[in-house]
């Protein structure tokens, strides 16, 4: 089985997101402590403001990311947390890649829900392009096998 996730999902979901709000953290913390919030207390509600706007959009980006996506020939595996789920090639129903997002995702419709929902969302692997209006090649790669299984059924 090929695994067509990228390696850069752990970092993404886990650490970028732990450095970020430690780093909020530590900024309120440090106001608090030298009394620089006394003098503005933009010190303390700018970091809050960027710790919820940073949770809604690490909730909607990252936090939804499938852990591992691995090509089975007819199916993938897909793993987020401790679920596993094998999805049928033929069950997926659009395979949608994002552009223009950071980290580039691709997002597949499935036609019955799984254990992980409706849609699963993953970071493919990919090397760097200097086309940021390159089509995703594990994207279309999928995009034209299901197709062909279309076509025969």
């Amino acid at each position: 089985m090929e695994k067509i996730s990228s390696s850069q999902t752990f970092f993404m979901k886990r650490v970028f997101s732990a450095i970020w709000f430690s780093f909020l953290g530590i900024f309120v913390a440090t106001a608090i402590k030298a009394g620089d919030w006394r003098a503005s207390a933009v010190f303390i509600i700018q970091p809050l403001v960027m710790a919820v706007i940073g949770y809604f959009m690490f909730r909607h980006l990252l936090w939804g990311l499938a852990d591992e996506v691995r090509d089975a020939g007819t199916h993938l595996v897909v793993r987020k947390g401790d679920v596993e789920e094998r999805i049928a090639l033929a069950s997926v129903i659009n395979v949608d890649s994002s552009r223009y997002a950071n980290p580039r995702r691709i997002t597949l419709r499935l036609r019955q829900p799984g254990k992980l929902g409706d849609e699963v969302v993953f970071i493919p692997r990919g090397s760097f392009q200097f086309n940021p209006f390159a089509r995703n090649p594990v994207a279309e790669a999928l995009i034209v096998r299901i197709d062909a299984l279309r076509q025969k059924g």
